[in-house]
């Protein structure tokens, strides 16, 4: 079950908010987003324009950052691009990802390749910016790693679902072990994520299974560079500890 907004009070296991930085010209967008990351205990910080975001990251460090592919200043491109380039910004190395209104305008395996680990597509609900705050948190917003609708969908009962998990739960930890040797061995690599990806499909893991798909992609990409593992691995980490809850 999702957590509902507005019960952050009671999460014991997250010591410290989330401070996630939303870059977006839209004022609409912009406030839908940082309104519904408020109800679910995180710290928004809002920009309309590219280079007050880049200001902002380059002192500050969040934890995730939110950009939108086009607005004045830079785009999430050349806003990601910048910021990774410079050695000594506060948020570097944090996770990001791009938001958009216009899929059809956008290359997702260019968005993915330049280090996004996640397009948000906009209007987007509670659900989907909930399902993003997953990918970098533990505890409280774990438990949206899982869909229990499709996972019932898929394994037919209660009973089979929780078995499934089970198996899920302990092939993951396993993986995680292995992950880093693994990606020196892409075609094992290659075996082990196509069958990953039937695992996370009767579990309901979602999540995972669309960092799996990217990575995937990325292997399929980039023949001669070792994959960068980090929003595979992260996904992975939480769906453990939302299987363990």
């Amino acid at each position: 079950m999702l957590p509902q907004p507005g019960n952050r009070a009671t999460d014991t296991t997250q010591t410290a908010p989330l401070r996630v930085l939303v870059a977006d010209d839209d004022a609409t967008s912009r406030h839908f987003i940082g309104d519904g990351l408020r109800q679910f205990g995180a710290i928004p910080e809002l920009c309309a324009h590219g280079v007050s975001a880049l200001e902002r990251a380059r002192i500050e460090p969040f934890d995730l950052l939110l950009l939108d592919c086009r607005m004045p200043g830079g785009g999430a491109l050349p806003l990601l691009a910048e910021l990774r380039h410079t050695h000594d910004a506060a948020s570097k190395n944090t996770m990001a990802v791009a938001t958009t209104a216009d899929p059809l305008l956008h290359d997702d395996q260019r968005l993915l390749a330049a280090g996004f680990c996640h397009i948000l597509i906009k209007p987007c609900t509670l659900k989907d910016l909930l399902q993003v705050l997953a990918l970098v948190s533990t505890g409280h917003y774990a438990t949206s790693m899982l869909d229990d609708t499709a996972g019932m969908l898929s394994s037919g009962d209660p009973q089979t679902l929780q078995a499934l998990r089970t198996l899920l739960r302990q092939e993951l930890i396993l993986l995680d072990r292995e992950l880093d040797s693994l990606s020196h061995d892409r075609e094992n690599l290659r075996e082990r994520l196509h069958r990953l990806r039937s695992s996370c499909g009767f579990c309901g893991a979602a999540a995972l299974s669309a960092q799996t798909v990217r990575l995937q992609q990325q292997l399929d990409r980039a023949e001669s560079r070792v994959p960068d593992l980090s929003c595979f691995r992260n996904a992975l980490q939480q769906t453990v500890r939302a299987l363990a809850s």
